[in-house]
């Protein structure tokens, strides 16, 4: 497969794994699984060494302006993911009425459970969390812009070509074979199919709302940056179809940062915002997890309020920053708000976890292309201010 593309590769692996896993028995199945659960746990070793082999130079070579651009960043994400949310609320406010008028609620089982195991289980505990490494990077990077840490600097750079190795010789070409595992095995299970024949107009609304979405984050970034929105979209499209296979925003960092790289923004800003964007830029994730409970919540008869929902989606952008390196993480990390915020009984939460996850890499999708977005936009807005030190010296090298 090293003649096709990335995103013709991801493409293929896609089709050929819901075509094999209409056939295939258990054995083979379980053989993928096999590899899928190695390499799953592989990706979640690596992440936080990603976060930090990306972060801390990135905002060690912006110099003083570091903690500037880091607030700016999170600003322009959170209040991302907080606009989408209500737009999914205010959406499915008027279109679930008549939307769902016939339907009724069924039950259904943690999907998760159907999933075929694998044959050897080995743990690869990451050395840290997801926070942990977060803030490790944010300490480091900045001490190092305070200080002017020649040393530190440079050993961070190093740490950097060496993550970018393993991302280029390992991860990169064993993702469509990770992909093809998770579709087959999906397929397999029926989880995908049996979900969707219930839920299949709220996934259309979903959808809908994600693109709509993304080509409004795409046309703001195209005005601050003199470019098409269309054309920018276009450029990530490799990092939406690799998303749609990992399930993991954290998981496509490496995809992600080489297209946003060609959407005319600067390295050293890219190398910092996307890293960190993968783990604070929730959008996608919170057009489908209000739009989920908002269904399930419609189904059981019961009103949602603008004045209900919206704490609920102030809490969820901050709630989901753990949930990225784990697919079907954000539904996971927000059981606990659907229950002691918008009332969730046993019956709604696992209706929500089958809802969720039959089309968590649909959220996950729009997360990481979004995140194309807000770097451009982050890039462009960081030009009117005053270059950040180091910003030449990067340039140069």
């Amino acid at each position: 497969m090293k003649g096709f593309g990335l995103l013709l590769r991801i493409i293929i692996a896609i089709g050929l794994g819901i075509a094999f896993g209409s056939f295939l028995n258990d054995w083979f199945i379980r053989l993928f699984a096999t590899f899928n659960d190695l390499f799953g746990n592989f990706l979640g070793f690596i992440i936080p060494l990603i976060i930090l082999g990306f972060i801390i130079p990135g905002i060690g070579s912006l110099g003083k302006g570091a903690g500037k651009l880091l607030g700016l960043t999170a600003i322009i994400a959170y209040s991302s993911t907080i606009i989408a949310g209500i737009i999914a609320f205010l959406s499915a406010k008027m279109i679930y009425p008549n939307l769902l008028n016939q339907q009724s609620l069924q039950s259904f089982s943690d999907p998760t459970k159907s999933l075929s195991s694998g044959f050897i289980q080995i743990e690869m505990p990451p050395p840290m969390d997801v926070m942990t490494a977060l803030l490790l990077a944010f300490v480091l990077g900045l001490g190092i812009a305070a200080i002017k840490g020649d040393s530190l600097y440079k050993l961070s750079l190093d740490f950097k070509d060496i993550i970018h190795l393993v991302i280029e010789k390992v991860i990169i070409p064993l993702l469509p074979f990770h992909i093809f595992g998770i579709f087959a095995n999906m397929t397999a299970a029926g989880q995908v199919s049996t979900i969707l024949a219930v839920f299949a107009k709220v996934f259309v609304m979903i959808i809908i709302l994600h693109l709509l979405y993304l080509f409004v984050q795409y046309t703001v970034a195209g005005g601050l940056s003199k470019q098409n929105p269309l054309s920018m979209l276009k450029t990530m499209a490799p990092a939406y179809f690799t998303a749609l296979g990992t399930q993991s925003s954290a998981a496509t960092i490496p995809v992600t940062l080489e297209h946003a790289k060609r959407l005319k923004v600067r390295e050293n800003i890219a190398d910092f915002t996307v890293p960190l964007l993968a783990n604070i830029h929730l959008s996608g994730s919170t057009i489908t997890l209000v739009s989920c409970a908002l269904a399930v919540l419609f189904l059981q008869g019961e009103a949602a309020t603008l004045g209900t929902i919206f704490p609920f989606i102030l809490m969820l952008g901050v709630t989901m920053i753990a949930a990225p390196g784990v697919p079907g993480g954000a539904v996971m990390a927000a059981i606990g708000l659907l229950e002691s915020m918008l009332g969730f009984d046993s019956t709604m939460v696992s209706l929500m976890i089958a809802l969720y996850l039959a089309q968590d890499s649909l959220g996950t999708a729009c997360n990481v292309t979004g995140d194309g977005a807000i770097t451009a936009i982050t890039d462009s807005l960081s030009r009117k201010r005053k270059p950040f030190n180091g910003e030449a010296e990067v340039a140069q090298s």
